[in-house]
Order: C-alpha cells, then structure tokens, then sequence
C-alpha cells in the first residue's frame, strides 16, 4: 500500500495534464457543437486530472479505512453488530426480486408477497403476536408505528385522554423522541439500584391519562426485568397498553417472547437481530407486531393470504372496509424489502433450533467478558447479565484516564470501540455487547486489549489519553468537527 496516498482526498494527488480515459471518435464533438449555448457551462467544472492506477489505489486505500464487522470485532452495545452471513446478501439479491417494480400486478409478484407474508407470520410466532407489519423502515420508525397504533386504539374507544408515554430512565433515547413525535407526553419513571425499573415509582404514575408504557426487556444496562408480569397487570389495569423495544430481542430468541409477557405491541430491529449490515446509519427495518384485537390498526397495505380451488393466493389488503381504524401508509410500499429478505434467509438458514441457540451464545460471551475485567473495570450492577453489559469507566480513575481515551487506545488494537456514555446511568457508561457471533479467541484478544489499556492508564496514562497513534486520521477535534464540517474536497 502506498502510504504516501493513504488518507489523502482525490483532489490532493491530481496533477495537471494527467488523465485516465480515452474519449476520442464517440461523436462527442458533433453533440456539442448542437447543443444550445445556454446550456453550455461558462468554464470548465474544476475535476481531479489522475490516471486510473492512481483512482483505483486511492479508493482502495480509502475502504480499507471503515471498519465493519466483516474486518474485525464490532462489541458496540445496544446495537447487536453480528456477523451477517453472505448468503443472505445472495438472496437478496436474486433478479427474481431486485428486478420487481413495487406498481407490478399482485399476481405478477406472488412469490415476493409470498416471502413478506412469510416472514410477518414468522415474526409473529418468534415474538408471540399475532400479527406483524414489515413496512416501518428503521426501529425508531417502528416505535412511531406501534405508539400510533396505540392512539388510534384509544382514540377507537373514545377514550381521548390518554396523552402520556411513561418510559424509564434507562429507554433508549429514541423512546422519549418517538412518543414526542406521536404527539404523545413523557413521562419518566426511575430505576433501582439493580438496573430494573422501580415498580413501586411506577405505582402511582398510572392513571386514566396513560396510554402506554414503553419497556425494553432485557434492558438498556443488559439486565432482565424479572417483574414484567406485575408491571403487564398493572398497565392493564388502569386501561393503558405495554409497548416492547425489541431493540434487544436477540438473547430472548426462542427463550421468551414479549406477547407472552403481556406486551400488547412491540417492534423488531431486523437490522439488528436477524442479521443484516446496518453500520453507518443504515439500511434497517422495524417490523411492528400487534397482541390479537389490534390488527385492524396495523397500516396499509397488509400482505394477506387467501386460499381459492386450494391454492395459496397472496394480494394487497389496503384497509377500504374500515378506512376509519387503519394507520393508512407509513411507508413507501412495503418497508424494506431486501432487509426483510435477509431477515428471512437467516431465519430459515438457522431454523427453529439455531435460533434457540443465539440467545444463550449471546449470554454467555458478554457474561464472559464482564466476568474477565470486572477487577480493572468498575461493575455498577453486578449481576448476571443478559447480551450486554455497563462498565462505569476504569476501576482506578485516579490517573484521569476516561471512557473516551479507553476507547480510542482500543482503536490501536484493531477493535471497534464499545458504546460509550450511554446509557446516562453512569458517568463513565462503557456499553459492551460481544453478540453470539465471536469466537472464544476473539473474545480473549478483546480482553487481552482491555487488560492492557487497563494496565497502560496506571503506568503511562498520557498513551492512553493521546491515542489513538496507529489510525490514519489520529485524534481530531471532535467538538470543532461536529460544528464546523468539512462536506466538500475544496
């Protein structure tokens, strides 16, 4: 690899009179002298002059900057980066469905609708609901889904007092935003010691004016809220409805599922749990899944099955018999479509069995880890955790070594860093989650790099708090790059 280009935009290596094309004798000449002098630029657009082994090396050096779970470990909690098997990129991307057009004939399509309805009725069954909706783009689009299903619910029932949202105050940040969106009110209810939600302080919170109560299970620090049952009944009987995150539904597959706890409605992050490349913002779906009694306010379309002369027949259902309960669209068309075809391809790879083996892998390796630092890492809740877990910071803050610097100086082991100042529980929140992908070795070289960075912030604290050193771009100015970005090359 050439170093002296690594990192350097395409602007920077340009030279004048240098190029990589051949455009001579394709009759170019002739559309331009045509062409009205309008619509003729008044100089020349100011582009790089390269060859084309330079273009190539460049873009090649480029990519070897992102860091994605197919280069190395990815522990980032709340996020569940696993590893995204390569056959579901090779379903999703057959002819037979990359080629469709979303205004085709139903009837020309039966074998996507097959595959979406397919997947709802899974989805169903994996989270105990008894109907799924595909079309929410991204889990926080999925919460605005499930909390308007929630309204117009109430609203079904003439019962328009039902305003607020409680959620705890260790939800992801996307819940308060979501029930603000809905044009819901927030209402936040503490936690213990333990990392659950404080039953007790919720008591008194529930009332006529409540429409629902948003939980994530396992929770946000990694912990099972082993009080769901009281808290359902309690929601259940001031008149409100249970909304389940599924933000952290992967330890939970074929262990529990949410509709049997007594949530009412609840959202996947398929990007999440099964199994599709979503770093970078994107791509992502959040199917919602609704308790038996709510289906009629799912949104449009739905993707039903009709048996005629004993064949399967699967057509668009917009909602026109009852026009007043359904959501109307969301979404364009069905949600993400190849995102779902992945979702389905890993569900049938693993079938019943490998999905029952996800949750307990996933389990074990953050128990693993926690349980390998936990002496030179502070452990807040030191219980058995779920797929993730918290670190407040190092145990020995004394050096002035923070959360920050750890993560950085993990950069120079060839580790994405953890998530880092969240939950806000803690000061120092290292948020870690190995998900049930990584090897035993994998895991021991992460603690190794952890042990390490422990040992480096007692001894020699400035290598920690200057890394990192090993990264092309070393160690910016945060604050400066967050307000004043650079969005062009020149």
């Amino acid at each position: 690899m050439n170093r002296k280009l690594y990192g350097k935009n395409i602007y920077e290596i340009s030279r004048p009179g240098r190029v990589g094309y051949y455009l001579g004798g394709n009759g170019c000449e002739d559309v331009l002298s045509s062409m009205p002098a309008g619509l003729m630029r008044g100089e020349a657009p100011v582009l790089p002059e390269v060859d084309e082994p330079a273009v190539v090396r460049h873009y090649t050096n480029m990519s070897t900057n992102n860091f994605g779970v197919d280069t190395g470990f990815y522990p980032l909690g709340s996020c569940t980066m696993k590893y995204n098997p390569k056959i579901n990129d090779e379903i999703a991307s057959m002819p037979g469905f990359t080629q469709l057009h979303p205004l085709q004939p139903a009837d020309t399509v039966q074998g996507a609708l097959k595959a979406y309805y397919d997947l709802q009725t899974m989805l169903s069954e994996i989270g105990g609901m008894a109907e799924f909706t595909l079309n929410p783009y991204a889990g926080a689009h999925g919460e605005l889904t499930g909390l308007m299903v929630i309204r117009r619910y109430h609203e079904s029932r003439g019962d328009m007092n039902r305003t607020k949202v409680i959620v705890p105050d260790s939800a992801h940040g996307t819940n308060p935003a979501s029930a603000a969106v809905a044009g819901l009110t927030v209402v936040e209810v503490g936690s213990l010691p333990d990392g659950t939600v404080d039953v007790e302080a919720l008591r008194p919170l529930l009332d006529e004016t409540v429409a629902a109560v948003m939980m994530t299970n396992p929770n946000t620090v990694g912990i099972f809220e082993h009080n769901i049952p009281a808290i359902s009944g309690m929601v259940h009987e001031c008149g409100a409805l249970l909304y389940y995150d599924g933000a952290n539904l992967n330890p939970m597959l074929g262990v529990a599922r949410p509709g049997d706890m007594g949530f009412d409605v609840m959202h996947i992050n398929l990007h999440k749990t099964f199994s599709t490349p979503h770093g970078g913002g994107g791509p992502g779906s959040g199917p919602v899944g609704v308790r038996a009694g709510l289906e009629e306010f799912l949104p449009n379309p739905r993707v039903v099955k009709r048996t005629v002369d004993d064949e399967d027949i699967y057509a668009l259902d917009y909602g026109v018999e009852k026009p007043s309960m359904t959501l109307g669209r969301i979404s364009s068309w069905l949600g993400n479509f190849t995102v779902e075809l992945r979702a389905l391809a890993y569900i049938l790879s693993l079938g019943r069995d490998g999905l029952r083996m996800a949750g307990p892998l996933a389990t074990l390796n953050a128990n693993y880890i926690k349980e390998s630092l936990r002496d030179v890492y502070k452990l807040p809740i030191d219980r058995v955790c779920k797929h993730e877990f918290v670190f407040d910071g190092l145990a020995d803050k004394s050096t002035g070594v923070t959360t920050l610097h750890v993560a950085k100086r993990l950069l120079d082991h060839g580790f994405h860093a953890p998530t880092i100042y969240f939950p806000l529980l803690f000061h120092e929140s290292l948020m870690i989650e190995p998900t049930e992908t990584e090897s035993k070795e994998t895991l021991d070289e992460f603690i190794a790099a952890m042990r390490e960075i422990a040992r480096e912030a007692a001894e020699t604290p400035d290598v920690v708090k200057e890394a990192p050193h090993l990264t092309p771009v070393r160690k910016p100015d945060d604050t400066a790059a967050a307000l004043n970005p650079v969005v062009t090359f020149i």
